[in-house]
């Protein structure tokens, strides 16, 4: 039994997309699971050529031989979903649960307007007006519609079965720590808790059966939308050092900061964090851009490392040095 689960560190945009597609391909599990709160959160991949933008479907799809499952926790837009499955090749081996909230039109238009767009920077997607819905007990389920039928199976089941017959299983998280409705800087968060245990509270994964939790941080800090970030750059001076970048679901342009190991510290102790991995490496230190061994890093690369492991008493297992699946350094045994 080997369950890893992988959650963002910071406010998203950390590169779990990435990392996920890379741990879907090299650890071979047999399912991969999203939790989270909903089509607010975009992933991007990058495998070879192409270019994926993620909403729905878990990010280790790349792994042809693995199920993709979303646990019942997360509310799921249908037209979203169905257009990722067509587009991505998983047809026949992608999962919803039955209890996996419905997005409708009233979701939408609620969250197009008003406090949740204009102050909190909502993306649009219905995915906070769903949860508030499924809080006051009103929301439609997956099962409650013929269309998704051939989809839904046991997740939880299905999930902890796999355990039991000591197969491997990947758990998504989405989000960011300080994006979580309970932790995070409220009310500038997403509408449910995104740690580690509300992602496997999401798909009916216990604690016993965790084997790891990996924590992403970026090398530096962003965050789209309203809120608080610490020590925050002008625009100007984020595109100087090359951290200006753009939300994958809203395209808006992401604020940036320098890596927080106030904020890191924090989100090791609320996940309970086994593992860090760090991406973007390739952003600080150009000269690391596409090393799989770290034996290749420059010495200032590796001292910041060393540095992250020292603050964060954490081990930095997994290290991004590009954009690409396997512009990877796997420092795992």
């Amino acid at each position: 039994m080997t369950s890893t689960v992988v959650v963002g560190g910071f406010f998203g945009d950390e590169g779990k997309g990435k990392i996920i597609s890379y741990l879907a391909i090299k650890d071979n599990p047999k399912i991969i699971v999203r939790g989270g709160a909903g089509p607010n959160a975009g992933h991007t991949i990058r495998d070879g050529d192409k270019v994926y933008k993620v909403r729905m479907l878990p990010s280790g799809f790349l792994n042809e031989n693995a199920k993709v499952m979303i646990g019942p926790g997360v509310v799921i837009n249908p037209d979203v979903l169905n257009k990722e499955i067509q587009d991505f090749d998983v047809t026949g081996r992608a999962f919803i649960d039955k209890h996996c909230g419905i997005i409708e039109e009233i979701h939408l238009n609620r969250d197009s307007k008003g406090e949740l767009k204009e102050k909190i920077g909502s993306t649009g997607s219905g995915t906070g007006p769903a949860n508030a819905d499924r809080a006051m007990r009103v929301l439609k389920l997956a099962k409650d519609f013929d269309s998704l039928s051939s989809l839904i199976t046991d997740v939880s089941l299905e999930v902890n079965s796999a355990l039991d017959a000591n197969e491997n299983v990947l758990v998504e998280g989405t989000q960011g720590t300080f994006l979580s409705l309970w932790h995070g800087t409220y009310p500038f968060v997403t509408s449910k808790d995104v740690t580690a245990s509300g992602i496997c509270a999401d798909i009916g994964l216990g604690p016993t059966k965790v084997n790891e939790v990996i924590v992403v941080f970026k090398s530096y800090v962003t965050r789209v939308g309203t809120g608080p970030l610490d020590k925050e750059l002008s625009l100007e001076d984020a595109e100087k050092k090359g951290w200006s970048e753009f939300g994958t679901v809203t395209g808006r342009q992401r604020r940036a900061a320098d890596f927080d190991f106030d904020l890191a510290r924090r989100a090791i102790m609320l996940n309970s964090a086994t593992q860090i991995a760090i991406t973007k490496l390739d952003v600080i230190f150009t000269d690391c851009a596409g090393k799989t061994s770290y034996d290749e890093l420059s010495d200032d690369a590796k001292a910041f490392i060393t540095n992250i492991e020292k603050e964060l008493n954490t081990p930095v297992t997994i290290i991004g040095t590009g954009p690409a699946v396997n512009d990877v350094v796997d420092r795992r045994i």
